[in-house]
């Protein structure tokens, strides 16, 4: 009898694995023979499933930008304003080893888009999904939505942007604790923009 195989759950596994090895080797070293070795799979089994490296790199970026979206949706629950745009910051910002991994992740990954326009999409796409959740918390803050709201929302995210590229090159300087400092002045600014 054949063997059925949950393809699905065989290519979260895969994505699992490669982003677990992207941030421990750094996508230099990504190759998808070593991968199919680290996975337990023989080489040519990711073929099927991701039959490029780009679209397992695309999907493991996927992968980490839905799994902080989940967390902030998460965290973010029953919240408003200031208070919900804090939540989202958390997830994003590197804080600890997870989010600091996945920041990794994102800086590879933003790496490679700077030379491949389909890569720049996929990117694109997640910060629209955070523009719109900053929009709808923001409306909250300034009723009547302005230029100042657009600088607040884009600001806050080329801050949290900026923070996990300067945490993974700069890791020693930008710690938790700082981070979270940082955080703070970010949001007591928003906090006078709204007075």
């Amino acid at each position: 009898m054949p063997k059925i195989v949950d393809h699905d759950q065989r290519r979260r596994e895969i994505v699992e694995v490669t982003w677990k090895f992207i941030a421990r080797e750094g996508i230099e070293k990504l190759n998808l023979r070593d991968l199919a070795a680290a996975a337990g799979y023989a080489n040519g089994a990711l073929k099927p499933y991701f039959p490029t490296r780009d679209a397992l790199l695309v999907a493991t970026f996927n992968f980490v930008a839905d799994a902080t979206n989940q967390r902030i949706k998460q965290n973010a629950a029953g919240m408003q304003g200031l208070e919900a745009i804090a939540a989202f910051a958390r997830e994003v910002l590197p804080l600890d080893e997870l989010r600091r991994n996945e920041a990794r992740i994102a800086v590879h990954f933003w790496h490679l888009a700077l030379g491949d326009p389909k890569l720049a999409v996929v990117n694109a796409s997640t910060m629209d999904q955070w523009r719109t959740m900053l929009d709808g918390w923001l409306e909250q803050i300034f009723p009547a939505a302005d230029a100042r709201t657009l600088m607040a929302r884009d600001s806050l995210i080329n801050f949290l942007l900026g923070a996990q590229a300067s945490s993974v090159l700069d890791a020693e300087v930008n710690t938790a604790v700082l981070l979270e400092e940082q955080l703070k002045y970010q949001l007591d600014l928003l906090d006078s923009f709204a007075r």
